[in-house]
């Protein structure tokens, strides 16, 4: 899609359904690339980021790639397979990028810091898992990415960056972590707030709160009309715009459905919630710092990776640990127990069944993980936190994440993660389905969803320099020049003040 294709651009009708993290960046990148546009953004809930980008809904990790063990898997032939890690850590650098640029120019304001500095740590035990982590290191550390990454199968050492993991563990166990300082925690909630703060503050950005989007349909003239239902008033109405992002989270599907957009069929979504466990003891917390990921059960999703996690919502340091899968109906963390089954459509119900056959030990898990005891939740803990007490801790139930289930060239479907941008073929109607680590990479994300939204403006000058004004390394690799990877973090590190 082109801004030519518009015989008065100064028209320009810019939709962006769901208030979230997503929207908001979006929105932020359009408001700066096309000032004359006209921006709605509607929310079914009364708040912004209350779903998926809510602090409290998993949302905080700042997936940089530097300990999560799942974005670098071990082939057969025993090497680390880098390519995720590489593209997650280099996308992160795009975000605090970004975010530097909005705290530079004073864009959003905020009582806390939405981001802090927080060592991000792997940790494993076992001989097979402790090989596994010192031939990780040493194939990471050949990138600049990745460079300061510290290694250590040394319990005193270990002990002296995450004393709680050693204190009580039996000091014959073989174990191996590796620490990187420049780790991140990042508020999404509190990001997503000033962001949309900042939107409404400028002309021609209006924020619908309450608004259900009923339908949405292809008009003769090219233009979307999108339907919507103001639900504390039960109050109809309709309205014409020339696009359309769908940046709903797990309502993402049953929103592009409505399109019949021939892109939406043989999708379907897999439904998976939440749960960590919280500590309540202040001298608990006190003693951790550090996001600890250790290895998932096999058969388990990647996004239940284990891990001890220190964060800070709303300038208050908590510690979670977990995350226990859960199964609940809803696509959203406040939405119908009738979500999943009226997803079901003629073109994606075989996708769905055959992709639950292929998937059975995930199935198996998750039913473990439903029926778990607090007695087993607390067992988990402890392998990580040995001298835990269940006293200090209490279930607290976070999001809902609903993965894709694609149906391939064979009829079959096929549960992904991650995420995946579909567009309707001029551009006009985009869609962002999927999960984690969406968050962490939404600049990049929503950077691609201009570059096939957008083609033909996303190659002239003007645009390039306007990004680049808000992420100086756009078009280079911070994957493969190590020196503007360091001038990058260094510059970054010091507008949002991360320093140690």
């Amino acid at each position: 899609m082109s801004q030519s294709k518009k015989n008065d651009i100064n028209d320009f009708h810019v939709t962006l359904i769901g208030a979230g993290i997503m929207s908001a960046t979006l929105g932020i990148f359009i408001k700066k690339l096309m000032p004359f546009a006209r921006i709605s953004i509607y929310e079914r809930l009364d708040q912004v980021a209350a779903e998926s980008s809510n602090a409290w809904n998993n949302a905080g990790t700042g997936h940089s790639a530097f300990c999560e063990l799942n974005y670098t898997p071990q082939k057969e032939d025993g090497t680390v397979d880098l390519s995720k890690a590489l593209k997650i850590a280099q996308s992160f650098e795009v975000s605090k990028q970004f975010w530097a640029s909005l705290v530079q120019n004073k864009s959003i304001q905020s009582n806390v810091p939405f981001i802090n500095d927080i060592d991000h740590m792997s940790f494993v035990w076992g001989e097979e898992n402790v090989d596994f982590l010192r031939k990780r290191h040493a194939d990471m550390t050949e990138f600049g990415l990745f460079e300061d990454m510290l290694f250590s199968d040394n319990h005193a050492e270990i002990k002296k960056w995450i004393p709680l993991i050693i204190e009580g563990r039996d000091p014959s166990q073989e174990i191996a972590a590796t620490r990187m300082a420049i780790g991140t925690d990042v508020n999404f909630g509190a990001l997503t707030k000033g962001m949309i703060s900042y939107l409404c503050d400028q002309e021609n950005v209006e924020l619908f709160l309450g608004h259900e989007v009923e339908d949405i349909s292809r008009k003769p003239d090219d233009r979307w009309e999108i339907e919507l239902n103001e639900l504390s008033r039960g109050v109809q109405s309709k309205i014409k715009t020339d696009f359309v992002f769908i940046g709903a989270g797990g309502a993402a599907i049953p929103l592009l459905e409505k399109t019949d957009l021939p892109i939406g069929e043989g999708y379907g979504g897999f439904p998976v919630s939440g749960q960590f466990l919280a500590c309540s003891n202040e001298e608990v917390i006190k003693q951790h710092e550090a996001k600890v990921y250790g290895k998932a059960e096999v058969g388990s999703p990647p996004m239940s990776v284990p891990h001890l996690d220190t964060r800070f919502i709303n300038g208050k340091r908590t510690l979670l640990f977990g995350p226990y899968a859960g199964f609940s109906t809803k696509f959203l963390k406040n939405g119908s127990y009738f979500d999943l089954p009226l997803s079901f459509e003629s073109h994606n119900i075989w996708p769905l069944i055959t992709a639950g056959f292929k998937n059975f030990q995930l199935t198996k898990y998750l039913v473990k993980q439903v029926v778990q005891s607090d007695e087993d939740r607390f067992e988990m803990l402890q392998k990580y936190f040995p001298n835990a007490k269940m006293e200090d801790w209490e279930l607290k139930t976070a999001g809902q994440r609903v993965q894709i289930i694609k149906r391939g060239a064979d009829g079959d479907g096929a549960l992904q993660f991650g995420t995946e941008i579909v567009t309707s073929k001029d551009g006009s109607l985009a869609a962002l389905l999927g999960a984690s680590p969406g968050a962490s990479t939404s600049v990049q994300i929503m950077l691609d969803l201009l570059q096939k939204c957008f083609p033909s403006d996303m190659e002239t000058k003007e645009w390039q320099d306007l990004i680049k004004k808000m992420i100086p390394s756009f078009g280079q690799s911070l994957a493969d020049d190590r020196e503007l990877c360091l001038a990058t973090r260094e510059r970054t590190t010091r507008i949002l003040k991360l320093e140690d």
